[in-house]
């Protein structure tokens, strides 16, 4: 029987939309968006100072590069950000200009180049989405990888890098796709439909077991799927919307997790809303974060 977890608040801030968190073993700090707010924050858990960086919003997604800073999707394109200069360096585009479509999650592959997809706030039902999932790699080239895609999350890699999950949180799937350096995803299929559960999926880890750890942002929940998509676990948030997880700490066995307190289109107004927590007594390790590069 699994022992209930542990969960905490982390410090006193107070997220729109906390998104994207990741673990910087170098530091041993975790850093993570405020993606309405345009602030990507830094916490090291061993003195609780958190720092706070200023880029422009919304940003959908962050992860570390090699040279110590970070990749970022904006809007419509990626860039990089240096934490001691506070420089930040445009790089590739979307080919994409819709005022309701832009780059959402993300995450670096196993190869060092940063996948991301988009949103397309708004859509009607009958409407297409556009965008999709693009793949940036340092020289700047970029590429679109998928397609029809309405609200991209939860981008990740099996522990071998041979297998990528994507959710579309708006159709409450997740998809698993074979995964390689070179061209397109193939043998799409359908991992998980979480429609049962009440909620489609948002941010998403691995941990070392190979077991996808998804949060349920309608339902103030995460769960833990097997590598055959059967449920394992689901663990209950003390917040109505939390929105994506990464395991972090010396031994990369707390489960940090962001969250909203007023979205574009959620909203809680409990008192721990758009807080940052740490879940602990999980019993399970995650894997360190690819970097960019």
């Amino acid at each position: 029987m699994n022992k209930a977890p542990r969960i905490t608040r982390i410090g006193g801030t107070k997220d729109q939309l906390g998104e994207s968190p990741v673990w910087d073993e170098r530091t041993q700090a975790l850093v993570w968006i405020d993606s309405l707010a345009g602030a990507i924050r830094k916490l090291s858990p061993a003195t609780g100072a958190i720092e706070e960086f200023e880029v422009p919003a919304p940003i959908g997604s962050l992860a570390l590069t090699q040279g110590g800073g970070a990749v970022l999707a904006l809007r419509h394109g990626f860039a990089q950000y240096d934490f001691s200069t506070h420089g930040l360096t445009m790089g590739p585009s979307i080919d994409v200009e819709h005022p309701m479509v832009r780059l959402n999650d993300g995450k670096v592959d196993p190869f060092g180049r940063f996948v991301a997809g988009t949103l397309h706030g708004g859509r009607a039902e009958s409407e297409r989405p556009l965008g999709g999932l693009y793949r940036t790699d340092a020289s700047g080239a970029i590429e679109l990888i998928e397609d029809d895609l309405a609200v991209t999350n939860g981008p990740c890699f099996s522990p071998d890098g041979r297998t990528f999950y994507l959710a579309d949180s708006a159709r409450h799937v997740t998809w698993a796709y074979d995964y390689r350096r070179e061209g397109p995803l193939v043998n799409k299929r359908v991992f998980v439909n979480t429609d049962a559960l009440g909620s489609g999926a948002d941010g998403a880890t691995v941990d070392a077991e190979g077991y996808l750890w998804t949060v349920l942002v309608r339902i103030g929940s995460i769960a833990r799927f097997a590598p055959n998509g059967t449920m394992d676990r689901l663990v209950e948030m003390p917040v109505r919307h939390p929105t994506s997880v990464a395991f972090g700490g010396p031994g990369l066995d707390v489960l940090y997790v962001t969250s909203i307190s007023r979205s574009t289109n959620l909203a809680d107004d409990g008192p721990d809303a758009g807080g940052l927590f740490a879940v602990e007594d999980l019993g399970v390790n995650g894997l360190p974060a690819e970097r960019f590069g």
